[in-house]
């Protein structure tokens, strides 16, 4: 892509100016909390639309014919080919109670792949880059490449979000995998992936997810060796079933174990 080094120097702007926004917001005591679900609780604050807002401010200044997809504003449309995919808090329960797995995604379409993804986390000031042939951790510490691990089923660390998964069968097929695995860990929310990536944990399987909770991460796991699809090993781009693995050999037992159920 010739605008590749553009591309990147926009995301990095967006990522800084998220970091901005957002931090003033976190820890702090009395923030307040919308729901967006009439039933449960699905909760976005202030920190998440300025976040947002921040983003969409760099765009239009550097990338104005670029079409953007957010979880807080929605779609605007482009004439480039090429759409930016933010989450601006991706795990706003955890930033409520004061937990760093939460981050911003920035992802980056062109209509048929994600080419490039960040996840940021601004309080630990790690941001995990994947794409244009980058797949590297840039903290405080320098800089460091993203490498996936390579373990067998039963040696792997699963995470997910919750530990409800989805609906009940989604749920029975996750229990399959985690019966197999060494070390099932819940909670940490996009910062999975980052550890995936970082070739701390070897699997990520959740359910009921958006392009946003996925666009970034997936070129994260992807640029570090990693392998991301729906549960039946199609495209995940577009959120819903996903399973982040570390090998193709994790990846194809993994998949049989959450279809198992299918064939019974």
């Amino acid at each position: 892509m010739q605008d590749a080094q553009d591309i990147i120097n926009a995301a990095h702007q967006m990522a800084d100016a998220a970091r901005t926004a957002i931090l003033p917001f976190f820890r702090t005591a009395g923030l307040a909390a919308d729901n967006k679900w009439q039933s449960g609780f699905d909760p976005v604050t202030e920190a998440d639309r300025a976040a947002e807002r921040a983003m969409r401010d760099v765009l239009a200044r550097l990338r104005p014919n670029d079409a953007i997809l957010g979880e807080e504003y929605g779609a605007t449309p482009g004439t480039s080919g090429l759409t930016w995919i933010l989450d601006p808090i991706d795990g706003t329960r955890a930033f409520l109670c004061g937990a760093a797995s939460w981050g911003v995604l920035i992802g980056l379409s062109d209509g048929g792949a994600i080419r490039y993804g960040l996840i940021d986390q601004p309080y630990t000031r790690e941001r995990f880059e994947g794409g244009f042939g980058r797949a590297r951790l840039l903290s405080d510490a320098g800089e460091r490449p993203l490498a996936v691990r390579d373990v067998g089923l039963a040696q792997a660390t699963l995470l997910t979000t919750y530990p409800e998964v989805g609906t009940a069968d989604e749920a029975a097929a996750f229990r399959r995998v985690s019966a197999q695995v060494r070390l099932t860990r819940y909670g940490l929310d996009c910062y999975a992936y980052a550890l995936l990536a970082l070739g701390q944990v070897d699997l990520v399987i959740e359910a009921g997810l958006q392009s946003y909770d996925i666009a970034g991460p997936l070129a994260v796991v992807q640029a570090a060796g990693g392998i991301v699809t729906d549960w039946q090993g199609g495209p995940a781009h577009r959120g819903g079933q996903v399973i982040a693995a570390a090998s193709p050999d994790l990846h194809r037992a993994a998949l049989a174990l959450l279809n198992a159920g299918e064939a019974a």
